[in-house]
C-alpha cells in the first residue's frame, strides 16, 4: 500500500489567501487535517475537502495528535497538519516531528508566511534599511515558557537591531522596561493585534507609552510588538541611502553600471 508523508503546512498568518498555492493544495488532497484551532481561521479549512475529517488540536494532546497521523498515514491516507504561520517559528512541530521520526513516518513541511512579514506589510515599512538596519530579530520575552540565558530578551534588544517580539503581548511592561533601557524612552514602536485578519489593529507609539497603549486597547495576546529603524524611518535626518542593487551606477552579475564599481 502506497504512503504519503505527513505534511506540516505553514497556514499563514491568518488571511486565508495568504496560505501558499502549495499549502492550499496540500489541503485539496488531504483525507485528515488536524489544525491548530486557536489560531488557524476556519476560511482557512475552506481550502479542504468537504468530505475531509477536519480535528482541532486544540483540546488534542501529543500523543492522541500523533496518534491520529499514524493510523490515517498508516491506512494509506494523506494527512495535513496545519499550524498558523509558519511551522519552523514557534510551531511546537519539533516534538511531532521526533514522535513521527520514532514510528517510521515520513513527513514534510511546506513553509508558510509568518506574522512578523504579515505585520511589516501592515506597517508599510521594510525592516533592513540599507546601511542603517540590515538585521531582523525574531524572538519571545521569557513568561512561562523560559528562554535560553543567552537569548535574554535585553542581550538581544543591546543590537538595536529591527525586532519583532512574538508571544509578549501579556508581558507588556516587562518588554517596555528592556526596551527602555535599549532603545530609549521616545524610540518609535508598533503592535499589530491579529495581522491579516479582519479585526486587524494597529498602534503605533513610542516605547515609554507601550504598556499603556496596549491596555488601552486590551491587548494581550496574538498580538506582534515591533522596533527598529523602520518605524523611525519618516523622521531620520537626511536622505536615506538607497539600495545599490538598482543604482545605475552599481555593477553586477546582470548589468553593467555606468561608475567605476566593479
Amino acid at each position: 500500500m502506497e504512503k504519503y508523508p505527513v505534511q506540516f503546512v505553514g497556514a499563514g498568518p491568518g488571511d486565508p489567501e495568504l496560505i501558499t498555492v502549495k499549502g492550499a493544495k496540500a489541503l485539496e488532497k488531504a483525507d485528515l487535517i488536524i489544525y491548530a484551532g486557536s489560531l488557524v481561521p476556519e476560511p482557512l479549512l475552506h481550502w479542504g475537502r468537504k468530505d475531509a475529517e477536519k480535528l482541532s488540536s486544540a483540546e488534542m494532546h501529543l500523543e492522541e495528535i500523533i496518534q491520529r497521523m499514524f493510523e490515517t498515514w498508516q491506512a494509506g491516507k494523506k494527512v495535513v497538519r496545519l499550524h498558523s504561520g509558519d511551522p519552523s517559528l514557534y510551531g511546537a512541530i519539533f516534538e511531532q516531528m521526533r514522535a513521527l521520526r520514532e514510528k517510521n513516518v515520513s513527513f514534510e513541511i511546506i513553509p508558510g508566511v509568518s506574522a512578523a512579514f504579515a505585520a511589516a506589510a501592515a506597517l508599510r515599512i521594510e525592516y533592513t534599511i540599507p546601511e542603517i538596519c540590515q538585521t531582523l530579530v525574531l524572538t519571545r520575552a521569557e513568561g512561562r515558557t523560559p528562554v535560553p540565558e543567552t537569548e535574554d530578551l535585553k542581550a538581544l534588544a543591546e543590537h538595536k537591531a529591527a525586532m519583532a517580539i512574538y508571544l509578549s503581548s501579556g508581558l507588556a511592561e516587562k518588554v517596555q522596561d528592556v526596551l527602555e533601557e535599549t532603545y530609549g524612552q521616545d524610540a518609535a514602536v508598533a503592535v499589530v493585534y491579529r495581522a491579516s485578519h479582519p479585526d486587524e489593529l494597529i498602534i503605533r507609539t513610542t516605547v515609554s507609552e507601550l504598556a499603556e497603549s496596549m491596555r488601552d486597547q486590551e491587548i494581550s495576546r496574538q498580538a506582534l510588538i515591533i522596533i527598529g529603524a523602520a518605524l523611525e524611518e519618516p523622521s531620520l535626518p537626511g536622505k536615506q541611502p538607497a539600495s545599490r542593487l538598482y543604482d545605475q551606477k552599481f555593477s553586477h552579475g546582470f548589468r553593467k553600471g555606468t561608475g567605476n564599481e566593479e
